[in-house]
């Protein structure tokens, strides 16, 4: 490693989170139900959609958990025509209650911790031990999006534009992506080409959202992996960050910065960027042509070629909008010397910078 190159130190990968975002495995397991109404219908629908078979308890249960008792997407709901009792919970995955009175939601809350069942209280998110979120279903494809109970309608509403993103078709390539998942780790490819395989998979897939993906797409994608892996060879793609401010990154350094394996930063490069990079990638610092000593540039170019040479995708962060001109131009013809594939990526400059 050069001298004027070094990692980046460890810092947290993510910041402080209102709730953890888990997708439980529910098939064939047992969930509890306890209530009447439309919320508990709910829950009872939404679990049994995710495999669970649902006990519900309520002595008078309503017309519409009754129907969809009687109507069960996929694993069954078995109304239990009583009140719930702490022995129902016992061996269940989770629980979910819906009660008006306060003091219900307290023992029933109790109880399920007790028997270590995490809990759900319908609209009491101050008794919940997790919490359901807006959901967008292109199963496979599963989306959740949690506010920490605080204002529901919002998850709602990034729910709804979420929706109309990605077409209800949208869940083929995720079962294409099931279904190929074996084929792809029995065709013998490096980790490398398998990541650039599903890399491209996702942007296939993100680039044709209402179809469905064919026979064709699988030899496609596959070949194209195969040729990668030949060549063993990496890539480079200069990224200029313009303003420095991270809302002002085009599409396609955002997606630059998710397939690089490296990234090299120039030292007027904002952190905040990385927000933006693939957490698994190697974060580190070099110097930036405009402030750094004489020979930084040098260094930082054969450093970037000698990584994408060893099969690496390396993304260089360099500070302003200009990384077309100047000594960059050095950078893209020694990696074309090299037979390094190499990528500009402009920045865009700020209002500020405009103005200016």
């Amino acid at each position: 490693m050069s001298a004027l190159a070094r990692d980046v130190p460890h810092s947290p990968r993510m910041g402080t989170l209102a709730r953890l975002p888990i997708f439980l495995a529910l098939a064939g397991r047992r969930a509890v139900v306890a209530g009447d109404g439309a919320p508990a219908a709910w829950k009872a629908e939404l679990l049994s959609a995710a495999g669970a078979e649902v006990d519900v308890f309520a002595e008078r249960p309503c017309e519409e958990l009754r129907a969809v008792a009687a109507q069960a997407s996929r694993a069954a709901i078995r109304m239990r025509y009583r009140a719930w009792q702490a022995s129902d919970l016992r061996g269940a995955a989770l629980a979910v209650g819906w009660f008006d009175d306060d003091g219900q939601a307290r023992r029933f809350a109790a109880a399920a911790r007790t028997a270590g069942v995490p809990v759900n209280l319908i609209d009491k998110p101050a008794h919940c031990d997790f919490s359901f979120g807006a959901i967008v279903n292109r199963s496979p494809l599963v989306i959740g999006i949690s506010t920490g109970g605080a204002t529901p309608v919002f998850g709602q509403a990034i729910r709804a534009r979420l929706e109309a993103m990605l077409p209800q078709r949208f869940g083929c390539w995720a079962h294409a992506a099931q279904s190929w998942r074996r084929r792809v780790q029995s065709a013998r490819l490096s980790l490398a080409a398998r990541h650039r395989f599903w890399q491209a998979f996702a942007r296939l897939a993100l680039a044709n959202p209402t179809r469905a993906p064919a026979p064709s797409d699988f030899e496609a994608l596959m070949s194209a992996s195969r040729r990668d892996e030949a060549a063993d060879v990496g890539t480079l793609t200069l990224i200029g960050t313009g303003s420095g401010d991270p809302e002002l990154l085009t599409l396609r350094a955002v997606r630059a910065l998710q397939a690089s394996d490296v990234i090299l930063i120039g030292d007027r490069v904002s952190p905040d960027i990385l927000d933006f990079a693939r957490r698994e990638a190697r974060n580190m610092l070099v110097g930036n042509s405009a402030h750094a000593p004489s020979g930084t540039e040098g260094d930082t170019r054969a450093l970037a070629i000698a990584l994408a040479k060893s099969g690496n995708r390396v993304a260089w962060l360099r500070g302003g909008a200009p990384v077309i001109c100047g000594p960059a131009e050095g950078t893209i013809a020694a990696c074309r010397a090299a037979g390094i594939a190499v990528e500009i990526v402009p920045g865009v400059a700020g209002e500020a910078q405009i103005a200016g």
